[in-house]
């Protein structure tokens, strides 16, 4: 193999993976520096029940988004069962989910329920959501897997 294909090969696969990379996303509701939840802490919602923000000093990076914590302490329980605390499809809005869409999110607008975290875009639409939440998990539930890794401005 000569140095020029060997070259060609690594910008190939390095082509590639940053491809995929830019595709990589869809899934989560993050801002242009990556960052999850508007930068609020997603421990704070289980532990103190309202949005606390992070910082970028205490960081964890799940599913292509970087969580911002308060502190270390948040951050290793986080990092323990990111499963557990992680907002429900993505953290995209609760009840933008109920008709197939992903808006964005303010952090602030937020439920537990059956200890999952929900997020909505900001606080009038978790208003029209929190009317009927077990009807909305439902037709948000169903419709995630369809639009999970879609653009959200194809949607």
């Amino acid at each position: 193999m000569t140095f020029s294909h060997s070259f060609k090969t690594i910008l190939a696969v390095a082509f590639i993976g940053l491809s995929g990379f830019a595709e990589a996303g869809y899934d989560t509701e993050t801002d242009k520096n990556g960052v999850i939840l508007a930068g609020h802490d997603v421990i704070g919602y289980f532990t103190e029940g309202k949005p606390v923000l992070g910082s970028a000093d205490f960081t964890a990076v799940y599913n292509d988004a970087i969580y911002r914590f308060k502190s270390a302490e948040n951050r290793d329980l986080f990092t323990q069962n990111p499963e557990k605390y992680a907002p429900q499809y993505g953290g995209f809005c609760a009840y933008g989910m109920t008709f197939g869409k992903k808006f964005e999110i303010d952090g602030k607008a937020f439920e537990i329920v059956d200890g999952k975290l929900f997020v909505n875009k900001n606080q009038d639409v978790y208003k029209a959501w929190a009317k009927a939440v077990p009807k909305h998990i439902s037709e948000a539930n169903n419709l995630w897997p369809t639009v999970e890794l879609a653009n959200p401005s194809e949607l």
